[in-house]
This record gives structure tokens, C-alpha cells and sequence, in this order.
């Protein structure tokens, strides 16, 4: 009988333990939950903090490239108003002296008349001869140099023809005779010569 008592003492005192084991493994079950519940949270919460990240980077980098391209197209424009500017003050500095020295051709057509008027004092010939020498350095270290005229064919973009003579003489649209010279600045035509043209 005391076996039989021992069995029944035992059979509840095992029953306790299984409740016991059951409840822990249910609370340890339950706790593995959470815990995984917890992590995929956190994964969640970090996929989604990556995802904020990786837009916030897409568009700083978009940023970036834009004001890139902002500060490329202002060099740009920094260089060619740079070039333009260089290039209207060169044209001004050519222009000022085009017309400056326009104004000193008067001069230099009295000096040649001078030249050409006979005169018996040779003192006087030799000073104009001497002050026109003086002009022509003057005009050659400027870059003025005379526009060829006579004995050559007709250039309408450097002759200007006042004249026009029927010789057979001459060559056809040859200058025959030369009015008043004409000079250019580098390329560019100060004054037109005055010409006499044949056939």
C-alpha cells in the first residue's frame, strides 16, 4: 500500500513538475517571441533608416551634380564674357586709333603737296622732306602702311575710283593716276585711295 501511496505522491508531484516545465518552455517560447518580434523591428526600423539614408544621399547627390553644373556653365560664361571683353577693348584700343590717326592724314597730304610745290629755298624743302620722313617712321611703327595703288588692278575693297579713262596704254581696270593716297591699319582701311581708273 505505502507503494501504491508513494506512486500517488509522485504522480502529483510530477504532474507539477510537467505544469512547471510547460509553463517556463510557454514563457520561454513566449519570451523567443518577443525577442524575435524585437529583432524584426529592428530590422525593419533599420531597413527603413537605410532607405531614408540611401534617398537622402540620391538626392545630395542630385544637389551636387546641379550646382555643378550651375558652377560650370558660370566659368563658361565667366570666360566668354572674359574673351568678349578682350577682344571689344582690342577693337576699341585698333578703332580710337584708326580714327585718331584719320584725322593726321590732312597733314600728311599737306606735307606732300609741300613736297611736290618747286621752291628755291632748299632750307625749306630739306625741313618738310625731313618732317615727312619723321611722319612715315611714325606712321610704320604705328602699323599704318600705304594702300598700293598706281600701276596696280582696281580693288574696289581699297580704291576708290573718281575717274575713269579710255587709253589702250594701260591694262584693263588699271590705276592709272593717284589722287590722294590711301593707308590701312593692319587689315583694316583708314582711308580709301583715290584713283583714276583705265579702260
Amino acid at each position: 500500500m505505502s507503494s501504491k501511496k508513494d506512486k500517488n505522491e509522485q504522480e502529483p508531484q510530477t504532474e507539477e513538475i510537467k505544469e512547471e516545465t510547460v509553463e517556463t518552455d510557454a514563457e520561454e517560447v513566449k519570451d523567443e517571441a518577443k525577442e524575435e518580434s524585437k529583432e524584426e523591428k529592428k530590422e525593419k526600423k533599420q531597413k527603413k533608416e537605410s532607405k531614408k539614408e540611401a534617398e537622402i544621399k540620391e538626392t545630395a547627390e542630385k544637389l551636387i551634380q546641379a550646382e555643378k553644373e550651375k558652377y560650370l556653365r558660370l566659368c563658361a560664361e565667366y570666360d566668354n564674357f572674359r574673351k568678349r571683353s578682350q577682344k571689344e577693348r582690342e577693337s576699341l584700343y585698333a578703332d580710337i586709333k584708326a580714327d585718331t590717326l584719320l584725322k593726321f592724314l590732312p597733314v600728311y597730304d599737306n606735307l606732300e603737296r609741300a613736297l611736290a610745290t618747286p621752291t628755291a629755298d632748299e632750307a625749306y624743302r630739306k625741313g618738310v622732306e625731313m618732317t615727312m620722313v619723321q611722319f612715315n617712321q611714325t606712321l610704320e611703327k604705328l602699323g599704318i602702311t600705304e594702300i598700293e595703288a598706281l600701276g596696280h588692278k582696281f580693288d574696289p575693297h581699297v580704291h576708290n575710283a573718281v575717274m575713269h579713262v579710255e587709253d589702250e596704254a594701260f591694262g584693263e581696270n588699271e590705276v592709272v593716276e593717284v589722287f590722294q593716297k590711301g593707308f590701312k591699319l593692319n587689315d583694316k582701311v583708314i582711308r580709301f585711295a583715290m584713283v583714276k581708273v583705265a579702260n
